[in-house]
């Protein structure tokens, strides 16, 4: 059904597996699409992410998302400001999400954790909210999210510096609730999701709406700032060199326009 991640059912639980190993589990334009349909469409009672190793997921990928977001991109993310797609089905859906982050999770690939109700790491992952290097803002989540997991502070530094940091210290400042062996991570996760789809659907999909309620800014308004942002910045000179100083591995030298 899918080209570019893996969905299966293990019971209850519904296991998506992003499926770019070659990549890093890079996102292009295809691998959100079906990430939204597998989240829209799924009928688990809870939901476990994953990625194929080494990686969780890398964030867009540079060649085929960010060297195509031109000038016509930026414009028309001015003109039609919108949530991300895939943003606004993992932030809307009923089904509780489990992150099982297997490596790296960096730009939107950290976004893509940060959307999940609970972050279960193996030992060998990493986090960080690379896209001020790309001379970008982040999604929604590293926004909406992160601050009320790890603190303003500690979120103002990742997303300022776009720091990378490692499992542990990702435990130490609350970003996940745990750290397992890497040969662990699947089967806890599997296991958490399991006791979560054992109870009651209703009753865990209200608890679900009301820390929606209780803790979340409204996505939708809060989706179109950031695409009118993104629309901005992707016309910067800033962001171009971002971009390529990362494909040709140099320090990049940003101008402040």
């Amino acid at each position: 059904m899918y080209t570019e991640l893996i969905y299966e059912t293990r019971g209850d639980v519904g296991v998506v597996t992003l499926n770019r190993p070659q990549a890093r589990n890079a996102l292009t334009h295809t691998t959100y699409a079906e990430l939204t349909d597998a989240v829209h469409t799924t009928t688990a009672r809870c939901l476990v992410i994953t990625g194929a190793d080494p990686a969780f997921c890398s964030g867009d990928d540079v060649k085929q998302v960010m060297l195509a977001a031109g000038e016509q991109t930026g414009e028309r993310l001015r003109a039609e400001p919108r949530i991300t797609p895939a943003a606004k089905a993992l932030l809307e859906t009923d089904v509780p999400v489990i992150a099982a982050v297997n490596g790296a999770a960096v730009g939107w690939g950290m976004e893509l954790a940060v959307m999940a109700d609970i972050r279960v790491a193996s030992e060998r992952a990493r986090f960080g909210e690379l896209f001020v290097k790309r001379g970008l803002c982040c999604d929604v989540a590293g926004i909406g999210r992160l601050a009320s997991l790890v603190g303003r502070e500690r979120a103002a530094e990742l997303l300022f510096t776009g720091r990378i940091i490692d499992a542990s210290e990702a435990r130490e400042i609350g970003l996940v609730s745990r750290v397992v062996p890497h040969d662990d991570l699947l089967p806890s996760a599997l296991q958490l999701a399991g006791d979560i789809a054992s109870n009651p659907p209703l009753a865990v999909q209200k608890l679900k709406h009301g820390l929606r309620r209780a803790l979340d800014p409204d996505w939708n308004d809060l989706g179109r700032w950031v695409s009118a942002s993104l629309g901005e910045l992707f016309r910067t000179e800033d962001h171009k060199e971002g971009v390529a100083s990362f494909l040709e591995k140099r320090e990049p030298k940003f101008v402040g326009r």
